[in-house]
């Protein structure tokens, strides 16, 4: 038996995929208690865990990696997110903070992949980075 796929939402309304507040903050606490004491440790200062982008630049983003996916035949594109570090050389105050970037996925139609979880990263398209990020990171 195959995996169902999430119902989508009412148009206009909230997505499937939303998860409460509370969850949220459960999930970051998390990661706060059981990740950032020993990453902070390993780095000798505080890192990010927390990236902004306005709603305008991720719309324009999304708008492009759907063009530029219909472009190559993939009607059904994704975004994975990868986590990453700047060199720190290139990074403010020489640090080398953690950093998120998106990257487009899919496949033609009628290709292995075509979409999902396993999906393959579309090399063709631009992935999105350039984020701001709060110091110290604000809590959620």
């Amino acid at each position: 038996m195959g995996k169902e796929l999430p119902k989508k939402g009412k148009k206009g309304g909230k997505p499937k995929k939303c998860i409460t507040v509370e969850e949220a903050r459960e999930l970051e606490k998390v990661w706060c208690n059981t990740r950032t004491p020993e990453i902070d440790k390993c780095l000798g200062f505080e890192d990010t865990r927390e990236f902004h982008w306005s709603v305008e630049e991720l719309q324009e983003y999304l708008k492009y990696v759907k063009k530029e996916s219909k472009k190559q035949g993939i009607d059904n594109p994704g975004i994975r997110v990868y986590l990453g570090a700047y060199p720190k050389g290139k990074c403010k105050m020489d640090r080398g903070y953690a950093t998120i970037f998106l990257a487009p996925t899919g496949a033609p139609a009628g290709e292995m992949g075509k979409g999902g979880s396993g999906a393959p990263n579309n090399y063709g398209i631009a992935p999105f980075n350039s984020s701001e990020s709060g110091e110290p990171p604000p809590v959620y």
